[in-house]
């Protein structure tokens, strides 16, 4: 934020995220950062957004997940090296969770065609001519739910593609950290030429699990050490209208946790 550019840059980001519902704010909040932003103070009003829910994540279009159940409807954003999920259960129960990148063994991009039936996309792939298919892109990634168990997590949804490309840009960022480099060099070294096919393949293959690049959240440590499940907990509600949790929710939906003493 020292860089005039990088500080407007900043803060334009900031403002459009906030109003298009991508980071929650409630009133309180919303009122604090009207003040600095009439102020001028870009440099405070980005520090007080960087405390907000979902800063820096970038929210997808609504689409269809497996998890937990097949069909369910969801909002995924990514960020903070996670995939979040905002899902519609079957029995219209809004549901939260994260999926953190340090514990995805590997992902995948599909694509298939599938026939269109009245103007929708059948379930059913099948034979059909290129004037009545359209191509069904999937991300599917493997997690690790708990202890010696793995899971692939499915998304249909037309962005897979940028999904995929958030999670191999988060899996670089983690690595360069992990290794003391520098995020500079990196984006550099990316724009002077493209990553050799070997070494980008074993980025999207294995990710490995990382200790956590920053010392406030949780610390993610090697599986060796210590391993947490991923739970679904109830969406608070938030005034954005963008948002699809519109009242509050209780209740859990959360896998077996692993304490250090299970290990």
């Amino acid at each position: 934020m020292d860089n005039r550019v990088g500080l407007n840059l900043l803060y334009a980001q900031t403002v459009s995220d906030i109003d298009r519902g991508w980071i929650l704010v409630n009133k309180d909040q919303h009122r604090q950062l009207k003040s600095l932003q009439e102020k001028g103070s870009k440099k405070e009003f980005i520090r007080l957004g960087q405390t907000l829910k979902y800063f820096g994540y970038i929210k997808f279009d609504p689409c269809v997940t497996d998890f937990p159940e097949k069909g369910c409807h969801v909002i995924v954003s990514a960020g903070n090296n996670e995939l979040n999920f905002q899902v519609k259960l079957p029995n219209e129960q809004m549901k939260e969770g994260s999926f953190k990148v340090t514990r995805m063994r590997c992902w995948r991009v599909t694509s298939s065609q599938v026939p269109v039936v009245n103007g929708s996309s059948s379930p059913t792939p099948g034979p059909c001519s290129s004037a009545k298919c359209e191509v069904k892109l999937e991300l599917a990634f493997e997690y690790l739910m708990s202890k010696d168990r793995l899971q692939w997590v499915t998304i249909t949804s037309p962005q897979a593609i940028m999904m995929s490309i958030c999670l191999q840009s988060m899996v670089d960022e983690l690595m360069v950290k992990k290794s003391g480099g520098s995020i500079k060099k990196m984006l550099r070294k990316r724009h002077n030429g493209p990553l050799h096919r070997s070494e980008s393949q074993q980025a999207v293959k294995s990710p490995p699990l990382l200790d956590s690049p920053d010392p406030n959240r949780d610390q993610i440590v090697k599986l060796s050490t210590k391993l947490s499940s991923v739970s679904l907990r109830g969406i608070s509600a938030s005034n954005s209208a963008n948002d699809i949790s519109g009242n509050d929710f209780h209740g859990n939906y959360a896998f077996e946790g692993i304490g250090d003493d299970d290990l």
